[in-house]
């Protein structure tokens, strides 16, 4: 396992088709224990789960930034949104319940919200002990045990994780982490005895498990790809809506799946909007990521830098005009000389046919393309395969709701982005994806329903 910085951190083994099967049937074991407890009992475990990661904050930040090149920043906040994913699930799994339904003749009905077993959650390397939060929150809080498989470019803090549930006081197995890469997915998806899988990461992976998960007749959730749009209005807070193109583009290097990497800005004011979001990208400190007053790390590793960097390349070939940024940075400490960084990137003079504006970069790479209309601007913006987020600031309340409505897209954002509470659901439309993370509604994808008829006299029969 190789750090954003170049170096060798340690050696994390793959788990082959025996490694799955042990923590499958581990897991399996786990879960005839925990699915037979009260959603009380589960509340109280899961709890004291969050309470030690709120406790140990600072230290699996540092872990996560080690792991992973964001700055430690933003790695406090994913732990703080880890922790609170837990809280909220915790405070759900006491109320789970189904429902009765009164029938003619003194007869009725019930339902039994019960859990699917083994659930598989496959994560991706830019917010890994995060994700791991969001997929094993509503899972266990449901009765479910979890075989977790990390990205290999992010193998270390989800084992945290799993060792904090076994201190949480859960049963032995309940969450399992594995290790490795597509192989390893693989036999995750087409092991026999699990019932579920949950994905995040990217499009074509994800059609791979659907294809998989089809031939065991297995309910997945599919959190994929973005190329979300940010509409700019002429009068929206200059100020504010800097600050969003910022958060929606540069967060955790730019390598976030609901980034808003086409800023569509209105034509009056897209000079001075342009001005300063490049005066403010110019301004973002780039190092090490573990010192407090840096906003920027490393990319993942050497090929998606030099994926992101071909680009940019090929935007400039293409008419797309560098305003800033986009070239590789050398920081002065020869501790980092090794790590994967580059200036956070600004492109003017796009247009939507462009590459760069058409495919996800997964970089921190902002095109900026002007508009005039409403109506233009929403038809350019659903233009596109993908459908995870999308954003628009203006002052104008009604118009801000008229746009939202109209995006086809999951997840939508009016005069912020990149806000992610877990008491609302995540996920997107067409290519990126469906179910959804997080919210009430993320229970739904976790259990399944009984129902049970009660007859209270005679059956009547036909025969």
């Amino acid at each position: 396992f190789k750090t954003c910085l170049g170096r060798v951190l340690c050696k994390v083994p793959c788990s082959g088709e025996k490694e799955v099967d042990l923590a499958v049937q581990s897991a399996k074991a786990a879960f005839k224990i925990w699915s037979q407890m009260s959603g009380m009992e589960r509340c109280r475990v899961m709890l004291e789960a969050a309470r030690i990661i709120r406790e140990q904050r600072e230290e699996i930040a540092t872990m996560e930034t080690i792991n992973n090149g964001k700055s430690i920043f933003e790695a406090r906040v994913d732990i703080d949104v880890s922790w609170q994913c837990l809280e909220y699930y915790a405070g759900l799994a006491g109320s789970l319940a189904g429902e009765h339904v009164q029938l003619p003749g003194g007869c009725f009905g019930y339902t039994r919200r019960e859990p699917l077993g083994v659930c598989v959650g496959i994560g991706a390397w830019n917010y890994p002990f995060q994700i791991a939060c969001w997929k094993s929150g509503p899972a266990l809080a449901c009765g479910n045990a979890m075989v977790f498989k990390p990205s290999p470019f992010t193998p270390i803090s989800v084992v945290r994780l799993a060792e904090i549930f076994t201190e949480a006081g859960v049963p032995k197995g309940l969450f399992n982490v594995v290790q490795g890469g597509a192989a390893t997915g693989q036999y995750l998806c087409q092991h026999p005895d699990v019932a579920k899988i949950s994905f995040t990461g990217s499009v074509p992976t994800g059609m791979k498990i659907m294809e998989m998960a089809a031939k065991g007749i297995k309910p997945v959730t599919l959190e994929l790809g973005g190329k979300s749009p940010l509409i700019i209005f002429s009068d929206a807070d200059m100020e504010n809506a800097v600050k969003g193109a910022l958060m929606a583009n540069f967060l955790t290097q730019g390598e976030v799946c609901c980034n808003g990497t086409r800023v569509f800005v209105e034509r009056k004011i897209l000079d001075t909007f342009t001005k300063e979001v490049v005066k403010r990208t110019q301004k973002i400190k780039i190092g090490d990521p573990l010192l407090e007053d840096t906003r920027m790390g490393a990319l993942i590793n050497r090929p998606h830098l030099d994926r992101v960097q071909g680009f940019i390349k090929q935007a400039k070939e293409q008419g797309a005009v560098v305003l800033c940024g986009g070239d590789l940075y050398v920081p002065d400490d020869p501790k980092l000389k090794n790590g994967y960084y580059m200036r956070p990137c600004v492109l003017g003079n796009c247009k939507d046919d462009m590459t760069c504006v058409k495919e996800e970069i997964f970089g921190p790479v902002m095109a900026i393309l002007p508009f005039d209309t409403e109506e233009e601007v929403l038809e350019r913006a659903n233009a596109t395969k993908f459908g995870l987020a999308g954003g628009v600031f203006t002052r104008d309340i009604q118009k801000a709701h008229r746009v939202v409505a109209a995006l086809k897209a999951g997840m939508c954002f009016i005069n912020n982005y990149n806000a992610s509470p877990v008491e609302l659901p995540f996920g997107g439309y067409k290519f990126s994806g469906f179910g959804r993370e997080n919210g009430r509604v993320a229970i739904e994808y976790y259990s399944q329903l009984k129902t049970v008829c009660v007859e209270m006299g005679d059956v009547e029969c036909a025969f």
